[in-house]
C-alpha cells in the first residue's frame, strides 16, 4: 500500500491578517468530527480553500470551505470523482447557510482545491486559481485548471490581440469566473480519471500567493528538499516566497503531499 507524508505551511506576506485554510484527512492541523466507523478506510484527503471578503468574512469562508469539504469526504461512501463533487457542494451549502444566518457576511467566498489520494492516485476538484501542481523526477506540472481571468488573457497574447506586458499588467487579471460563495458555481474542474502516482511523486495545493515563484524555482525547492520529506519542502517552499520580499505579496499557503514507498 502506498504512504502518504503531508505538511501544511503558510505566511500572510504584507498582509495583517490570514485568509488561507488547509488541511488533511485522517490526521492535519484541523480536527473534524467524524466517527471513526463511519470514516471511508484507505483514502485520504486534502483540501485547500484561499477567502475572499476581508479579514472575517474571507478567514471565516475559508474554514467553513475547508472543515465542511473534509467532513463530507471522510464520510461518504461514495466512488472518488461523486464523493469529491459532493464534498464541494456540502462546502458550497454551508456557506449559503451561513450566509442566510449572518446577512453582514454577504459577499464572502473561497476558492478551493479537494483532493483524494487513494491506491488508483489522485483525484481533485478544484473552483477558482488555487493552484495544483504535480512533481516527478524534476518536472513540474500544474494539474487543475485556472478559473481566473489570466489564461483569458493570456490567449489573447496568443492571438496577437494583446501585449504580454499588457496582459501582466492587467488590474482583472487575478478577477475570479468561479468561486464558492453559496450559489451556483460557474466552472468546476473534475477530471473523469484520477493521476496515478510512484513512490517519490510530490502533490502541492497551493494559494495564488505562491505566484511569487515560477514553475522552475517551484521545482528546484521540491528537488532540493526532496529526501527530507513534505515538512521540509512546505516549510523551504514558504521561505522562499518570504526572501523575495515582494511589497503586495499575497497570504501564501502550501500543503504539500509526498508518496512514500509502499509499507
Amino acid at each position: 500500500m502506498i504512504r502518504y507524508e503531508c505538511a501544511v505551511a503558510a505566511t500572510r506576506g504584507a498582509r495583517d491578517y490570514q485568509e488561507d485554510s488547509a488541511a488533511f484527512w485522517p490526521g492535519g492541523d484541523t480536527t473534524i468530527d467524524v466517527p471513526v466507523e463511519n470514516a471511508v478506510q484507505d483514502t485520504g484527503f486534502a483540501v485547500l480553500a484561499d477567502g475572499m471578503g476581508g479579514h472575517t468574512g474571507g478567514a471565516l469562508a475559508s474554514r467553513i470551505v475547508c472543515e465542511t469539504f473534509l467532513q463530507s469526504a471522510a464520510v461518504a461512501d461514495l466512488p472518488s470523482r461523486d464523493r469529491l463533487l459532493a464534498s464541494l457542494e456540502a462546502a458550497n451549502a454551508a456557506l449559503a447557510a451561513k450566509v442566510d444566518e449572518s446577512p453582514m457576511m454577504a459577499g464572502m467566498g473561497s476558492t478551493l482545491i479537494g483532493a483524494s489520494f487513494s491506491g488508483e492516485g489522485v483525484a481533485w476538484v478544484s473552483v477558482g486559481d488555487s493552484p495544483m501542481y504535480f512533481f516527478r523526477r524534476g518536472d513540474v506540472v500544474q494539474l487543475n485548471e485556472d478559473h481566473s481571468l489570466a489564461p483569458e488573457l493570456d490567449r489573447l497574447v496568443a492571438a496577437g490581440k494583446l501585449s504580454a506586458e499588457d496582459a501582466r499588467r492587467d488590474s482583472r487579471r487575478h478577477m475570479l469566473r468561479s468561486a464558492v460563495t453559496g450559489d451556483d458555481i460557474d466552472l468546476i474542474d473534475l477530471p473523469h480519471a484520477p493521476i496515478a502516482l510512484e513512490p517519490g511523486d510530490f502533490v502541492l495545493l497551493a494559494s495564488d500567493g505562491i505566484a511569487t515563484l515560477d514553475v522552475a524555482e517551484i521545482s528546484r525547492i521540491i528537488q532540493g528538499y526532496a529526501r527530507d520529506g513534505a515538512t521540509a519542502v512546505a516549510t523551504a517552499l514558504i521561505r522562499a516566497i518570504d526572501a523575495v520580499r515582494e511589497p503586495h505579496q499575497d497570504n501564501a499557503t502550501v500543503l504539500v503531499v509526498k508518496v512514500a514507498a509502499a509499507g
